[in-house]
C-alpha cells in the first residue's frame, strides 16, 4: 500500500467514527446503570458451556443453558463409508475408477452434525432427489453429553 491508500483509508476510518456519535465513557457509564437497574432481576445467571450439571441431573433440552445456542446452523453429512487410501493410488483414480470402502452393502448410513455421529439412515429417492430416512437416533441426552 502506498500512502495514498493509506490517507483514504485513514480518511474512512475518521467518518466511521464521525457516524457513530460523541458517546463517552459517562454516557455508557449511564446506560449500564439503568440497564441493571431496570432488568437486574429478570436476568438469569450466567453458566458457562460445558459445565458438569451442579445437582448431577440427567441432562435434558430444557434450561437457559441450550436457548442461546439453538438457532445455530450446523453442517450435516451423510456418510456412506470410509477407507484409508496412499497418495500414490489417488493421484492413480479416474473417471470408473472404483473404491473400496469399509462397509458391506445395504449397510445404514451414518448421519454426522459437525463430524459427531447423531443417527443412522438409508438412502431414499423422493421427487428425483436422494434423501435420508432416519432408522436409529442417538437420544438427545447422548447427544448432549458427547458434546461435553
Amino acid at each position: 500500500m502506498n500512502t495514498q491508500d493509506d490517507q483514504a483509508l485513514a480518511d474512512e476510518w475518521a467518518a466511521a467514527l464521525e457516524e457513530t456519535g460523541d458517546a463517552g465513557q459517562a454516557d455508557i457509564d449511564a446506560l449500564l446503570a439503568a440497564d441493571s437497574g431496570n432488568s437486574a432481576s429478570s436476568r438469569l445467571p450466567m453458566e458457562e458451556f460445558g459445565s458438569v450439571p451442579k445437582n448431577n441431573d440427567p441432562v435434558s433440552l430444557e434450561g437457559p443453558n441450550l436457548d442461546v445456542i439453538l438457532d445455530i446452523p450446523v453442517s450435516i453429512s451423510m456418510e456412506v463409508g470410509s477407507t484409508d487410501i496412499n497418495i500414490r493410488n489417488l493421484l492413480q483414480l479416474n473417471q470408473g475408477s472404483v473404491i473400496e470402502l469399509d462397509r458391506l452393502a445395504g449397510e445404514p448410513l451414518d448421519v454426522l452434525v459437525n463430524g459427531t455421529l447423531i443417527a443412522h439412515g438409508e438412502v431414499v429417492v423422493v421427487n428425483e432427489k436422494f434423501g435420508i430416512r432416519l432408522t436409529d437416533v442417538i437420544s438427545p441426552s447422548e447427544r448432549i453429553k458427547k458434546l461435553r
